[in-house]
């Protein structure tokens, strides 16, 4: 394949970029043939070695975990999931979407019949081989009327899914969707084989490059190398261990004393002695990773747009990033798009600290005698409680009465998240807007966690997702910004880099800003130098 070499050597070279060299190779349609190490950058670093226990400290872990693909939510899962398992689509760290299990796709010239060609010879880790049946099944298993999966947002517009021999899929949708290769790289949507229910999904069994030995939730869980691991140049562990380790110093000293490998989520203010340890490296990437603080709409007194305005008002961004990010990301604008996205709009209006205006809104509800519980762990994100204090005394200059309550650690996202009405919130973010606005903003979403509704809202994702235009699409989500930050239940006080800590004992390509832990696939991406 000599028109692949030289396009492998220009890339290698930085003669083209990245984005260049996948069009390119695509039109060629040769794909298939390309090492998705190469595609995700990890060609450009010294050469993996096989071999050793790499142990992961992560937090966020719970007991009420669970391993089926439609309901993971927690970091410890979410990463353990890919451990296991592939999706049809990966997103690298330049926040592309690249060929996993499928090979290629292409679409109708209006983006609603989307035909994906599979990978052949991919085996479960039970031996079956993956076909276009166990691709079917693993996508309608977040279509059912009873789903309570996340990803169902995602994939409403799907009105028909079919394999076309063993390995081919062909989506039909009800709109076009631009974006949708983007959407089927998404971490719930890994492929599990045809028939999986219940208990079974806690087996793990997939096609990822670990398959698991152990799986104690919101504790422990332990994976082996898979030895038919299908990916070329990924997966170099023998063994992977992966710890909930919710307290922030117990993180830091297991990964100072050699227990761990990695770490999750270092504290900030620590950032700059974690950089003097010896042996131990510290990184810190920007992406779409923001903090929120959402209410629910639906009980009083946060059903008034006034009550909303005036706490977003009332709340010092620019004291949060100092005080609580320690300058580690900037001031959010109340709308979950973050700079890096393509269609940010960089000339809406940023919202500034405002006691005043922010008094003026909470008396015009009549709400100014009212104390508003707000609910904190440091399960939300690390420094969590300490941002929810720091509200508090911002709020006393509009004279806004917050009562700060704090929650345990376990069972935050299940007892917490999306039951209190006003709480303490972390997102990941997504690499494109449609998802990230069908996820969490749309009406009905699974993880809409303010149940917020705006009809121009949602009449403008089903349009945007299907603008081909990018002009026209550009104004669109622009639009859609302007109205979340004006009128949706949720604040967004800040986007926060990704600060994480790992052995100098490791090493790893370019770190992915997409996800926390190298876009969740540390444990596939990286090696023991």
């Amino acid at each position: 394949m000599p028109k692949l070499e030289m396009l492998q050597r220009l890339l290698s070279e930085g003669r083209i970029s990245r984005r260049e060299f996948i069009a390119r190779v695509s039109a060629l349609g040769l794909m298939a043939a390309v090492s998705p190490a190469l595609l995700s950058g990890t060609a450009k670093a010294a050469a993996p070695k096989k071999g050793g226990r790499f142990i992961i400290g992560i937090t966020g872990g719970s007991t009420t975990d669970s391993m089926n693909p439609a309901t993971l939510t927690s970091n410890m899962n979410q990463n353990f999931n890919w451990q296991l398992r592939n999706c049809l689509v990966e997103i690298d760290h330049n926040f592309n979407a690249i060929p996993e299990l499928a090979v290629s796709w292409d679409a109708t010239p209006d983006a609603k019949k989307w035909t994906f060609k599979l990978r052949k010879g991919v085996e479960f880790h039970n031996g079956k081989t993956m076909t276009a049946d166990d691709v079917v099944f693993s996508i309608n298993h977040h279509l059912g009327e009873e789903s309570k999966s996340a990803a169902k947002g995602y994939l409403k517009n799907i009105v028909d899914i079919k394999a076309d021999g063993k390995h081919e899929v062909v989506f039909t949708l009800s709109g076009g969707s631009a974006d949708f290769p983007f959407i089927l790289g998404d971490y719930h949507l890994t492929i599990c084989p045809a028939g999986t229910a219940g208990p079974e999904f806690e087996k793990g069994v997939g096609t990822g490059g670990y398959i698991l030995k152990d799986w104690e939730p919101g504790v422990r869980a332990f994976a082996t190398r898979n030895p038919n691991y299908w990916k070329e140049g990924r997966a170099h562990f023998d063994e992977v261990e992966t710890l909930s380790i919710v307290d922030t110093n117990a993180r830091t000293n297991a990964l100072k004393t050699g227990r761990i490998h990695y770490m999750d989520r270092v504290e900030l203010k620590t950032v700059h002695l974690m950089k003097r340890m010896p042996g131990v490296n510290v990184s810190a990437v920007t992406g779409t990773a923001h903090y929120t603080i959402p209410m629910l709409v639906n009980r009083k007194p946060y059903d008034d747009n006034n009550v909303r305005t005036a706490l977003k008002l009332a709340i010092d961004r620019e004291g949060l990033v100092k005080q609580i990010l320690r300058g580690f990301g900037e001031p959010g604008n109340d709308h979950p798009i973050a700079p890096v996205n393509k269609y940010f709009a960089k000339n809406l209006e940023q919202r500034k600290y405002d006691p005043e205006k922010a008094k003026f809104y909470m008396k015009k509800a009549g709400m100014l005698d009212h104390t508003f519980n707000l609910h904190a762990a440091d399960a939300a994100f690390a420094g969590a409680v300490d941002a929810a204090v720091l509200i508090k005394e911002q709020a006393k200059k509009a004279g806004i009465n917050i009562n700060v309550v704090r929650e345990p650690d376990d069972g935050y996202w299940s007892n917490v998240w999306i039951k209190k009405e006003w709480v303490m919130c972390y997102w990941g973010g997504r690499p494109v807007e449609d998802m990230m606005f069908s996820v969490a903003y749309a009406d009905g979403a699974p993880w809409n966690d303010t149940f917020w509704s705006n009809k121009r809202f949602n009449e403008l994702l089903v349009m945007a997702r299907a603008e081909l235009d990018e002009g026209k699409r550009r104004k669109m989500y622009a639009e859609m910004q302007e109205i979340c930050r004006n009128d949706s239940g949720t604040v967004v006080p800040m986007f926060n880099q990704i600060v994480e800590a790992s052995s100098a004992k490791t090493a790893h390509g370019p770190i992915s800003a997409h996800m926390a832990l190298d876009g969740m696939r540390n444990a596939e991406r990286w090696w023991f130098a």
